[in-house]
C-alpha cells in the first residue's frame, strides 16, 4: 500500500494545480471581460461571426476529405508493396511534416504555388491569364493536406500491419485478386480505423491557426482562432474575442469527445512501426497504379520541403546571421523552447508518477477522481487551443499592467502544457515498466522521493525523458499561437520574426529564416526519434 503522503502523489497534485491555474486563469479572463460588457459579447454574435463559424467547419471538412481519402489508398499501395523501391525513405519523409513548423511549410507552399512561385508560369499558361496566387481557401486546403495526408498514410498503414500473416498466406493460396482481398481483408481493418483517423485530422484542421493566418488571405477566409487574434491585436474588440473563444472551445470540446468515443490517437504518433507484409499477389496493372499513387503522394509532400530549402539557400544567409534582430530572436526562441520543454517534461513525469502511485494504492475498486485526473488531465488541454488560453490571459492581464511584459512567461507555460500529451507518450510506458520492476524493492528499503528518482528510476527514464524533451522543444520552437498575441518589438521569436518579414514583403529574408527554423526543428525531432528507437519499452 502506498502512503497518502507519497511524494509522487504530491508532485502530481502540484502538476494538476499548475494546469488548472493556467486554463482556469484563461476562463477567468473571459468571464471577467464578459461580465464587464455582457451586451457587447452578446452583440458579437452577428452575421459575420456566423460566417466565420461556417468557414471554420467547411475548411475542416474539406481538408479532412482531401487528406483522408487519398491517404487510405496510398497506405494500401505501400502495404501491397513491402519491397517498393525507396519505401523506407518515403515513410521517413512522411514523418517530416510532423516536425515542420506550420509557418515554414506555409512558406514552402507559397514558394511553389504563390503568385511568384515556381509553378506560377505554368498555372498562368493553363488558366489563360495571370496566376493570382494560392491565398484563401485553396492555400489552406493545400497546407492542411500537406500536413495531414502523410499522417493519415502512416496511421492507416499501421492499421494494415495488424492483419494477421495467416490471412495473407491463405489469400495467396486461394489466388485471391486485389479486389476481393481489399473487400474481405483490408477494408474491414481500414473501416475500423477510418473514423478515428478522420476525427483526428478534423480536429487538427478545426484548431489550425498559423496556416490560416499566413494563407487565409482576408476576412472571407478566417477561422475562429484567427478571428480571436484579429479581434485582440488589430481591432481590440474584447467582446468579440470572448464570443469567438467560447465558440472555439465548444467546437473543440465536441470534437475531442467524439475522438475519445472513436478511440483515436489525439497526439498523432510520429514513430509508427511498419513491418513488411508478405504473401501478396499483385498484378502488373495494379502495381503500375500503386506506383503512380505513391509517386504522386511523394511529390506532393516533398515539393514544399524542396521549395523551402531552395528558397532558403537563395537568401543572404550571412547577412541574416549578422542581424541583431535575428540573433536576438534565435536566442529568445532557444531559451523559451528550453524552458517550455523542461517544464513540460517535469509536469508529465509528475502526472505519470502520481498516476502509478495512485493505481498501486488502490489495487482494486474503481478509480478515484484524482487518479482519473492524473490519467487524462493532460489530454483535456487539447480542448483549449493555445490561442484561446493566450486570449483569456491577454484579457485578464490587460487590467493589471503591460500585457506584453509577461510574454516570455505565457509563451513558455502555454507551450509546455500543449506539449504534455506528446511527452506523456514517451514517458508513461517506460516509468510503468520501471515501477513494475522496482516498486517492491523500493518499498522494502524505504527509498522514496528524490533518492528513488535519482538512484532507481533515472537509468530507465533517461532516454524517454530525452525523447520527450527534444520533441517538446521542437514543438515550442515552431509555435506561433501565443507569441502572435504577446509578441512585440522587445520580445520576438523566430516564428514571430518570420511572420513579420512575410508581412513586410521581405520574402527572401523570410525564406532564410524558414530554412533555419525548419532545420533546427527537424534535427530535434530526428533526435527524439533516434532516442525513442533505443528504448526497450515502446508505447
Amino acid at each position: 500500500m502506498q502512503r497518502a503522503s507519497d511524494p509522487r502523489i504530491t508532485a502530481g497534485i502540484a502538476a494538476l494545480a499548475a494546469i488548472t491555474l493556467l486554463i482556469g486563469g484563461a476562463f477567468a479572463g473571459m468571464l471577467i471581460e464578459g461580465a464587464h460588457d455582457f451586451s457587447g459579447a452578446w452583440a458579437a454574435f452577428d452575421p459575420y461571426l456566423l460566417r466565420v463559424v461556417r468557414f471554420t467547419l467547411w475548411q475542416a471538412v474539406l481538408s479532412t476529405l482531401l487528406s483522408v481519402v487519398p491517404a487510405l489508398f496510398v497506405a494500401r499501395a505501400l502495404s501491397r508493396h513491402p519491397r517498393f523501391f525507396g519505401r523506407a525513405f518515403i515513410l521517413q519523409l512522411f514523418a517530416v511534416p510532423l516536425a515542420l513548423p506550420a509557418i515554414v511549410a506555409a512558406l514552402g507552399i507559397l514558394a511553389l504555388y504563390g503568385r511568384a512561385g515556381y509553378f506560377s508560369g505554368l498555372f498562368s499558361i493553363a488558366g489563360g491569364q495571370g496566376w493570382p496566387g494560392i491565398y484563401g481557401l485553396s492555400g489552406i486546403l493545400v497546407a492542411h493536406v500537406f500536413f495531414n495526408l502523410p499522417l493519415g498514410v502512416r496511421l492507416f498503414l499501421e492499421a494494415l500491419q495488424t492483419i494477421q500473416a495467416d490471412q495473407w498466406r491463405l489469400a495467396s493460396q486461394l489466388g485471391m485478386g486485389a479486389r476481393p482481398a481489399f473487400r474481405l481483408i483490408e477494408w474491414p481493418v481500414l473501416r475500423a480505423a477510418l473514423p478515428g483517423v478522420a476525427g483526428l485530422v478534423f480536429m487538427l484542421c478545426i484548431t489550425s491557426f498559423t496556416i490560416v493566418l499566413t494563407l487565409g488571405g482576408g476576412p472571407a477566409a478566417t477561422t475562429l482562432e484567427v478571428g480571436i487574434y484579429q479581434a485582440l491585436r488589430f481591432d481590440f474588440d474584447p467582446a468579440r474575442a470572448v464570443a469567438l473563444t467560447l465558440l472555439q472551445i465548444a467546437l473543440t470540446f465536441v470534437v475531442v469527445l467524439a475522438l475519445m468515443r472513436l478511440g483515436a490517437n489525439v497526439v498523432g504518433d510520429a514513430n509508427l512501426p511498419v513491418a513488411p507484409r508478405r504473401h501478396l499477389r499483385v498484378s502488373g496493372s495494379e502495381a503500375t497504379l500503386n506506383a503512380v499513387l505513391i509517386v504522386l503522394a511523394l511529390l506532393f509532400v516533398a515539393g514544399p520541403m524542396a521549395a523551402t530549402v531552395t528558397a532558403g539557400l537563395g537568401a543572404d544567409l550571412g547577412r541574416l546571421a549578422g542581424e541583431t534582430a535575428v540573433r536576438q530572436a534565435t536566442l529568445t526562441s532557444a531559451a523559451l523552447a528550453f524552458l517550455s520543454a523542461l517544464l513540460s517534461v517535469m509536469l508529465s513525469l509528475a502526472l505519470t508518477m502520481a498516476r502509478r502511485a495512485l493505481a498501486l494504492s488502490r489495487r482494486t475498486g474503481p478509480k478515484t477522481l484524482l487518479e482519473h485526473a492524473t490519467d487524462t488531465g493532460a489530454g483535456f488541454v487539447l480542448v483549449v487551443p493555445p490561442i484561446v488560453i493566450g486570449a483569456g490571459w491577454f484579457l485578464l492581464l490587460r487590467h493589471a499592467g503591460d500585457v506584453f511584459a509577461i510574454a516570455p512567461v505565457m509563451v513558455a507555460t502555454v507551450n509546455a502544457i500543449m506539449a504534455m500529451p506528446f511527452a506523456l507518450r514517451a514517458v508513461r510506458s517506460a516509468y510503468d515498466a520501471a515501477s513494475e520492476r522496482h516498486e517492491r524493492l523500493c518499498a522494502q528499503l524505504g527509498i522514496s522521493g528524490w533518492a528513488r528518482l535519482w538512484l532507481i528510476d533515472w537509468p530507465s527514464l533517461r532516454r524517454p525523458l530525452a525523447t520527450a524533451f527534444a520533441f517538446a522543444m521542437a514543438l515550442s520552437l515552431g509555435d506561433l499561437g501565443v507569441i502572435a498575441l504577446f509578441g512585440s518589438d522587445s520580445v520576438q521569436t523566430l516564428p514571430y520574426l518570420l511572420l513579420a518579414r512575410m508581412g513586410s514583403y521581405r520574402t527572401q529574408d523570410a525564406a532564410g529564416l524558414a530554412l533555419l527554423l525548419g532545420v533546427v526543428c527537424l534535427a530535434l525531432v530526428l533526435a527524439a526519434d533516434r532516442l525513442g528507437r533505443g528504448m526497450v519499452v515502446r508505447d
